[in-house]
């Protein structure tokens, strides 16, 4: 029987704020895994110094799970291989998906994000309910936090610290070079591209939106007996937090390492917005898996010695999905 931990989401759900706005403070960067993992494969120095923090988080995670993945929607190899393959179409059309448009996107006000955030929400409930909606088990409820939880909640100081040091030791870069995109220290910001990733892996497995079962359940909402309202509690967490921060702390739009401030402003809802919305969100219900979570579980295999394949392979299909949606674009 699948276990409901409301605090373990609620406390994860702080923690991925965190790491979101100190990513966009040093960096000038939107923290959205997809764009991580789509611009890695193309090259982007300071995106694969990201994933590398997301894989090397969750093999920490995995390490204190001691191996234990909890077992995932009943799905075979095809579908999630086409799951991925969705996910990847979806989140280059859409520039996004739950990290980049849900915590960084709403906390912005941003329409666009409200927007795909709305889309994806609709169409992974509806592909949850007809593919799983008859097949998962009823859930029990732990309100406390466990030995495993009291650990990556502690774990993120170091990377939070971290940061902090890289704010206040840096040098305030003069407006004219932020403007231009010209860059003080890439090393630095390289580093702070891993640092907040690997921070984010460890919230985001405390949150338990690495556990695919639980996204499912979630999607498959209240008036289902297996809905499992956990995420709600992730959504409490994370996006207060995430609103205070950018709304407080972000009025020089100027990276404290250096470079260009790279927020989206304005922005319309355009077909490709909403395509993309649609067909992440249909992937995202298949498997309950999104890119963070997918990377995070694939270091959570490594760190904890279970098989990496079936991990590796819907990653696999995300790049190749965004590959083709870039390609006809």
């Amino acid at each position: 029987m699948a276990t409901s931990r409301p605090l373990h989401s609620f406390l994860g759900g702080v923690g991925l704020s965190l790491p979101v706005h100190a990513l966009l403070l040093l960096n000038g960067n939107i923290f959205g895994v997809s764009g991580f993992l789509h611009r890695s494969v193309r090259g982007s120095p300071e995106a694969m110094a990201s994933v590398l923090g997301l894989v090397l988080g969750g093999m920490l995670a995995g390490s204190l799970d001691g191996g234990a993945l909890q077992p995932s929607v009943p799905l075979e190899l095809p579908r999630l291989l086409l799951s991925g393959l969705l996910v990847g179409v979806g989140t280059k059309m859409a520039n996004g998906c739950t990290s980049g448009h849900m915590i960084a996107g709403i906390s912005r006000f941003s329409f666009r994000s409200i927007t795909a955030t709305a889309i994806f929400f609709s169409t992974g409930a509806i592909t949850a309910g007809l593919l799983h909606g008859n097949s998962l088990p009823l859930r029990s409820v732990e309100w406390s936090l466990n030995t495993t939880g009291k650990a990556l909640l502690g774990l993120q100081v170091v990377p939070l610290i971290s940061s902090v040091f890289l704010y206040i030791s840096a040098p305030t870069q003069p407006r004219h070079m932020a403007n231009k995109g010209q860059t003080n220290r890439p090393d630095l910001r390289l580093i702070a591209s891993l640092v907040t990733s690997f921070q984010f892996a460890l919230a985001l497995h405390l949150s338990d939106l690495t556990e695919p079962r639980k996204v499912v359940t979630f999607l498959l909402l209240p008036f289902h007996k297996a809905f499992d309202p956990s995420l709600a509690f992730l959504a409490i967490g994370a996006l207060p937090v995430a609103v205070f921060l950018y709304q407080r702390a972000c009025a020089t739009e100027q990276p404290r390492l250096g470079g260009s401030w790279s927020v989206p402003k304005g922005g319309r809802v355009d077909l490709s917005l909403i395509a993309g919305a649609a067909v992440f969100g249909i992937g995202w219900g298949m498997s309950g898996f999104c890119p963070g979570p997918g990377l995070v579980n694939l270091g959570r295999a490594l760190g904890g010695g279970s098989d990496p394949l079936p991990a590796i392979g819907w990653l696999i299909a995300v790049v190749t999905g965004g590959f083709l949606a870039g390609y006809f674009r």
